[in-house]
């Protein structure tokens, strides 16, 4: 992982580890909602927290749950190309999930879950401070775009364009898009995707600026 420190923080990148580190072990102890009780392993999230840029999805699958990590199945393959064609690195990202536990089935996660889940996620985004979020899916999106008093009927009404949130560390880019399992369902969907991850490229290059260091600034 990179030693740079967090966008719009005055905190190390090894502080920011380690916060993240202690968040984990509580996920790891919750014992909130039902889905501890069928849970193989929590998965808090995974990848670089000191670029300031964190990809947000809803909630673990099957190999996530055996192995602990997001996005390791087909649709975590694709998101990796994904972020490829916006100009960046898996590893140059945090990964995570609004729901840190599989629920039974794939199913998709309730209410519930997502707000027992949500001061975890919450407390990841404080440690890490990212100045771009982008929101995989109808739920994340969702408890997003809370944040800016935004109610989302339709992930299709929101994805590919770009919206600034106020957090408690400042201003926020919002990126709604789909979440990728929804090309493996449906093969068109995987142009919409390339279509939004393509345009973040272009967020990311504005005025001229070709890295994610300068993006940042």
């Amino acid at each position: 992982m990179s030693g740079k420190k967090p966008a719009g923080s005055n905190a190390s990148c090894g502080d920011v580890l380690r916060a993240l580190e202690e968040i984990a072990g509580e996920i790891a102890k919750c014992e909130k909602c039902p889905l501890s009780r069928s849970r193989t392993h929590t998965v808090p999230g995974e990848g670089n927290p000191c670029s300031g840029v964190v990809f947000i999805g809803e909630a673990p699958g099957r190999n996530e749950d055996l192995q602990g990590r997001p996005f390791v199945g087909a649709a975590g393959a694709l998101l990796t190309e994904l972020i490829s064609l916006a100009g960046l690195s898996r590893e140059e990202v945090f990964i995570t999930n609004v729901v840190k536990c599989r629920p039974p089935n794939n199913r998709e996660p309730r209410e519930e879950e997502i707000a027992a889940c949500l001061p975890y996620l919450l407390a990841q985004l404080r440690a890490i401070k990212p100045r771009l979020i982008v929101t995989l899916g109808k739920h994340s999106t969702k408890t997003i775009l809370r944040m800016r008093g935004m109610s989302v009927d339709s992930i299709m009404s929101v994805r590919g364009k770009a919206y600034t949130v106020n957090a408690e560390w400042g201003q926020v880019t919002v990126f709604p898009t789909l979440h990728p399992a929804a090309a493996l369902y449906n093969p068109a969907m995987r142009k919409v995707l390339e279509e939004d991850f393509r345009f973040l490229r272009g967020l990311l290059e504005g005025g001229g600026q070709r890295t994610l260091d300068s993006w940042l600034g």
